[in-house]
């Protein structure tokens, strides 16, 4: 359940990356308590009540980043790539995007910005492990990477200009858990909302990062920094084990890869496809598989 603290009150918020599955999701429930909410993505996106305001954003203008912040609160930074591509398709997008809005928040006087990691930037990790943020990062692919420097470039402009900087670690984020892996790092809709309402919320913030995971029983990751952000998330992903074990897809990976957190994003051939031989010709498709 959640904490005590309270998650009305939170003035005007900015969505990016609003016509993602998480922000779409986000939307409805941050209305509840904000008392404007600008929603902004690169696609085109219609307002969902009278106070939504929608913007079509492109996150490499820093100008228009800056803008759409004027008057804002805090944001919550959900653009980007979000899941493996070629590194400078992730650099422009993931780590020069979140540059402009960290950038932009500082110039507006943004009181909280809330940027959204991912769990993939420790997944070369052993699975028995349990990990605490403070760990230094094993990144399982380019992907990865790129989030490794977005919580870098949260860590500095905490410390630099003193901005109040959340990064959540998101796990994946499914409607229900529907492969083996799931059953530690689902993150299911209800936690995810109680996770980002308590990193716009908690008080005396400088720099924290947390993963936002349910409460799995066999979740890698130790839930202590998450709950000292005032949330303690309830779904668990262990409700559906049977459900999982009967109708699951065959695991693609090799029994190295089960050994680490990251599974099969740990595979060579994960990030292959979007690298270049010697020759300058692109390498073949390979395995793909959805985020998180």
């Amino acid at each position: 359940m959640e904490s005590g603290r309270s998650t009305s009150g939170l003035g005007t918020v900015v969505v990016t990356g609003a016509a993602g599955r998480i922000g779409r999701a986000l939307r409805a429930g941050l209305r509840e308590q904000a008392s404007r909410l600008i929603v902004t993505d690169r696609e085109r996106i219609a307002p969902q009540s009278p106070m939504e305001e929608v913007h079509r954003l492109d996150l490499r203008d820093a100008d228009a980043v800056t803008a759409v912040l004027a008057g804002a609160d805090s944001v919550v930074h959900l653009g980007g790539i979000p899941d493996e591509a070629p590194l400078p398709d992730l650099v422009s997008s993931n780590i020069l995007g979140t540059h402009h809005v960290l950038e932009g928040a500082r110039l507006q006087g943004v009181a909280r910005v809330v940027l959204a990691s991912t769990n993939r930037v420790t997944g070369f990790y052993p699975v028995s492990e349990t990990l605490t943020p403070e760990r230094p990062p094993r990144p399982d692919g380019l992907y990865g990477v790129s989030k490794v420097a977005l919580e870098a470039l949260g860590q500095l402009y905490a410390d630099k200009f003193g901005l109040s900087v959340v990064a959540l670690r998101i796990g994946s984020y499914e409607e229900e858990p529907s492969e083996p892996r799931h059953l530690t790092t689902w993150l299911s809709p209800r936690d995810c909302l109680g996770f980002v309402r308590a990193a716009l919320t908690a008080p005396d913030v400088h720099f924290a990062t947390a993963y936002a995971v349910s409460a799995n029983t066999h979740r890698f990751w130790d839930p202590g920094a998450g709950e000292a952000l005032g949330y303690t998330p309830v779904d668990d992903a262990e409700v559906f084990a049977e459900r999982i074990a009967v109708h699951a897809a065959p695991d693609e990976a090799t029994d190295a890869e089960r050994e680490l957190q990251g599974g099969v994003f740990t595979s060579p051939d994960f990030t292959l496809r979007h690298l270049r031989d010697g020759g300058g010709r692109d390498t073949p498709t390979l395995r793909r598989r959805p985020p998180g």
